[in-house]
Parts: C-alpha cells; sequence; structure tokens
C-alpha cells in the first residue's frame, strides 16, 4: 500500500492509461446494489489518503472524516429512525424500518464533513466548500480502482438539523456527502453523459 511517506519520483510527463481507463469509465453504482465485503481497515486508511490529496488553497484542510462501520451502522440507523418518525407522525412501520436500515445498505459509509469557515481571512468560503467535494470525488475514485462500488449521496438526513447535532457537528459544518462503499452485486449500467458540444465554448 502507498502511504504518504512513500519514496515516488513526481513529474509532469509521468502518464497511466489504466488510470485514464478508469475515469472513463468510473460510474457509481446504486446502493440497493452493494453487498459485503467493504474495504478492509488498511484499504479504508489509504482511501481516506488519497481523499485528502486535494487542491487545498493555503492548506487549510476545511473537511473532516465520520466513518460507520459494523454495529455503528445500525447504531446510527435507530437514531435515524427516532428522527423520521418524530418529523413524519404518520409513517408507517415499513418506511421507518427502511429509514433505520439505510446505513445497511453497504458494509462502509464515509461522512464527509464541510468545515468551511465563512470567516476564514485567508480563503473565501466557497473555494473551501469546494475542496470537500473534491474530497468526496477522490474517495469515489480510490474505492473504485480498489474494486469497490461506490456512491455518492446525501438525503435528508445531510440537511435534518437534529441529526447534525446527534454527529456532533459545530455551528459551521455541514455534510458534503455521505459516500456507500461496497462489493457489486451487478455491473452498474452506463447512463447518458453531458454533449461536451453544449458545454465548451472558447473564449474570444
Amino acid at each position: 500500500m502507498l502511504g504518504p511517506n512513500t519514496n515516488l519520483e513526481l513529474s509532469v510527463t509521468n502518464r497511466s492509461q489504466e488510470t485514464l481507463e478508469l475515469l472513463m469509465l468510473r460510474r457509481s453504482l446504486t446502493v440497493k446494489d452493494m453487498v459485503h465485503p467493504g474495504p478492509s481497515e488498511e484499504q479504508l486508511k489509504q482511501i481516506l489518503e488519497i481523499g485528502s490529496r486535494v487542491p487545498d488553497h493555503k492548506k487549510q484542510v476545511p473537511w473532516r472524516f465520520l466513518t460507520f462501520e459494523k454495529n455503528t451502522r445500525k447504531k446510527f440507523g435507530k437514531i435515524l429512525r427516532a428522527i423520521f418518525a418524530k418529523n413524519y407522525p404518520k409513517t408507517n412501520e415499513k418506511m421507518l424500518d427502511f429509514e433505520e436500515n439505510r446505513f445497511l445498505r453497504a458494509p462502509l459509509v464515509i461522512a464527509v464533513i464541510s468545515t468551511a469557515d465563512k470567516d476564514n481571512p485567508k480563503v473565501p468560503e466557497w473555494e473551501q466548500i469546494l475542496t470537500a467535494g473534491a474530497v468526496c470525488q477522490n474517495i469515489l475514485i480510490a474505492s473504485n480502482a480498489m474494486g469497490y462500488a461506490s456512491q455518492w449521496l446525501t438525503e435528508w438526513y445531510a440537511y435534518d438539523k437534529v441529526v447534525l447535532k446527534e454527529l456532533n457537528l459545530n455551528p459551521n459544518e455541514r455534510i458534503a456527502g455521505f459516500i456507500y462503499i461496497g462489493t457489486a452485486s451487478k455491473q452498474p449500467k452506463e447512463r447518458g453523459r453531458p454533449d461536451l458540444a453544449n458545454l465548451v465554448k472558447k473564449w474570444e
């Protein structure tokens, strides 16, 4: 496993056709189609290290991680169930069961938390938020490169104030994404991609 202190010769001329092919084929898999196993502890460490290798203006590190594994997924699910039931008192048991089992859909869930500070005198808040988004994307790519399926979700619990309080988020912190990671039970289907002809224009 490559770690942060690995002695690598970096060069702008380094090329990796395998990396290009991975990026051309990268595709999220719906979390309902994920199964065990998930990444090992060693793999998780590397995923988070790769996730953290992002452009970061002034080295502010405007993000942090919360990981949900094994029994903690079920424990957090009970919290989601209780909060959802309070928010929607007429919800039936089937829906409450679904909410309780949300984090059981994949063997690993990583919450990427944006710690952007709007009063930071060095870096605009928007740039800090973008950095947290780049972290999410790096995690997706690293997971896929290891052979795992991954999906970046938010869903209602990323915005619920009571849920955020249960996660001990500070007032300035927000969920950039919940990244679900597991083994694919089927191959993801390709979807339509943007037509660059409609998106690219040369400035004159």
